[in-house]
Formats: C-alpha cells, structure tokens, sequence
C-alpha cells in the first residue's frame, strides 16, 4: 500500500535519480494517478482482511496476489517489447523481492489476522523511519537532531501500538509481525536504489516482483488446497489485490513519479494510513481505537519530521 518515500510510507520506490521535474506544473492526470495509486494501495489493508477471513492463509493470500500480479505486469511488458534484466543483476533483484515482496507481504498478511487493517496501515508507515537508519549505516547519511527526534517520536508511536493497542496492555505480537513488514520494506527500499538508474520505477519493480513471487512457489501446492476450499469473497479480494493495489497500483505510481518531483509525489503517501482506517471502517466496520489512532498518529508525524528536516546526505 509504498513507502523510498519507498518511497517514503510503504516500500515502493520514488525514483531520485529522475530529471528535475519542478519548473513543469502538475497536471491534472497526474492528481488523478496519485489519487488512484493512493485510494487503492489504501484499500490492500482490509481487502488482505476479507482474504484471511474468506479462508487464504497468509502465504496463500501473498502468492496468489501477485501471481495475478505477475501475469498482467508480464502482458504489459510483453506489449511494450520490454527486454528481461540483465542475468549479472538476478541475484540482487532478487533480493530486492525477497525484501519487498516475499518477506513484506507474509510477514504483514500474518500480522492483519489479529491487527486491524487501519492499525496495520500506521505501523508499516514507519517504514522510512528505518529506511533513514540504514542510509545512515550504509550510504553515510546524518540524522539531524529534527530527525533522531522523529525517529523517537515514531518509535514511540509504534510502542503504543504494539504495547497498549487493540489487543490491551502487553507485547501484541501479530503487530509486531506487521513491524517486521515495515522493516522488509525498508530493507526493499536500500537494496531498490542501485537498479532505478538502470531499470526505472515500473521495469525494477516487475522485476522485484516476479522473483519475490517465485520464492513463494513453495506454497503453491497449499493455495491450491485452499482455493478449493475458501469463499468467492475471499478469493475475489486475493484477486483484486494482484489487480488494483498491485499491477494497477505500480503502473499509475510509475506514471506519478514521470511527471512530479520525487519529494512531492512521496509527501502524497502520508495518507494512506487515514484512507486505509476510512476504506476499512466503509468495508468492514472496523476501527482503531484511541491508542491505537494516536500511536498512528505519532508515527506519521516523526516520518514527516525524518523525511522533511531529518537527513543531511552525505557529500559524494
């Protein structure tokens, strides 16, 4: 749901290497991209709810969404007479889709059983706050005092949450799963870079996403156990899921981030926590409580401090 800024909320990736793209006005099929890539990576936290809750395991939910995925990322590029990356690159692209999707989708499919979907959509949105950290510990970045103060405001948002949330007082460990999740994409996010300037947003993302799905070959002899099994609800979400917030999803993001600055286009981002919690309130009737919403609450604020006035680049 993106993330760079994966971008900056969820680990999808802003490209920082594209052309300098501030002198052209925003036009208006360029909102309307954004506000798609957001309604509908906003609208994965509950659609992953009804899929668990329509008898997918988390693995199931994970491999047949971006099976789906995979297929129509394949047509498009079959379509556009897209070369395949170069072998050399394979073992790192895979990694990237290790982080970004194998990892990141069953770590926060398994954690959305027992955390509500708007709760889960505010702690994966911490995921720049560790994606800071680690350009800190790789690529030599300082942290400004606005961002180690971000970072601690964060993190104590993501403590309420897991420590005194939906579940009451004690370690919520399904929220720590979908913690784990943010920390895969920010991982997804470091080891993205290196292949933007070669590949672009769409081509490095179909490639991520095509290895991280074939690491999940090994649950297919068990999706097709539970697709016999589950509800036309939850099969239609799984499907939907690869559709819209993933193929659909991407491919607007890619278009986003052509035509706005990288630092405008990733500050969109910071709303899909609230779009995720209306969306699942208007489709499930769940909402986060008080401790959980102001958790939320601190977590996007301390991104916004780390990713706004939080980072000095370290000089070339």
């Amino acid at each position: 749901m993106n993330l760079t800024k994966t971008d900056s909320t969820r680990p999808l990736p802003t490209n920082s290497d594209a052309q300098d793209k501030t002198s052209s006005p925003i036009t208006a099929l360029s909102w309307f991209a954004a506000a798609v890539t957001l309604l509908l990576w906003a609208s994965a936290f509950p659609e992953i709810s009804v899929a668990l809750k329509g008898g997918y395991s988390p693995y199931s939910v994970a491999l047949l969404r971006y099976l789906t995925a995979s297929v129509l990322l394949a047509l498009y590029m079959l379509f556009r007479r897209t070369p395949l990356p170069d072998w050399r690159d394979l073992p790192g692209l895979t990694v990237v889709g290790f982080f970004g999707f194998t990892l990141y989708n069953i770590a926060l499919n398994a954690g959305q059983q027992q955390v509500l979907p708007g709760v889960a959509s505010f702690l994966i949105a911490s995921a720049p706050v560790f994606i800071a950290l680690l350009a800190m510990l790789f690529n030599r970045e300082r942290l400004t005092w606005i961002g180690w103060a971000g970072i601690a405001l964060s993190l104590i948002g993501v403590g309420v949450i897991s420590l005194i949330g939906e579940a009451g007082i004690g370690i919520n460990v399904y929220a720590l799963l979908v913690l784990l999740a943010a920390l895969a994409g920010a991982g997804y996010a470091t080891t993205l870079k290196r292949y933007l300037s070669k590949y672009g947003v769409l081509r490095t993302t179909t490639y991520a996403i095509w290895t991280g799905t074939a690491l999940m070959l090994i649950y297919l002899p068990g999706l097709w156990q539970e697709m016999q099994t589950a509800t036309t609800s939850g099969t239609v979400a799984v499907i939907y899921l690869g559709i819209f917030p993933g193929a659909i999803g991407y491919m607007c993001w890619s278009y986003v981030l052509s035509k706005v600055p990288a630092s405008i286009a990733g500050s969109f981002l910071y709303m899909i926590p609230l779009l995720a919690t209306f969306i699942a309130w208007l489709r499930l009737g769940e909402v986060p409580g008080p401790p959980s919403f102001v958790g939320g609450l601190l977590i996007i604020l301390g991104v916004i401090a780390v990713n706004r006035f939080g980072r000095v680049k370290a000089a070339a």
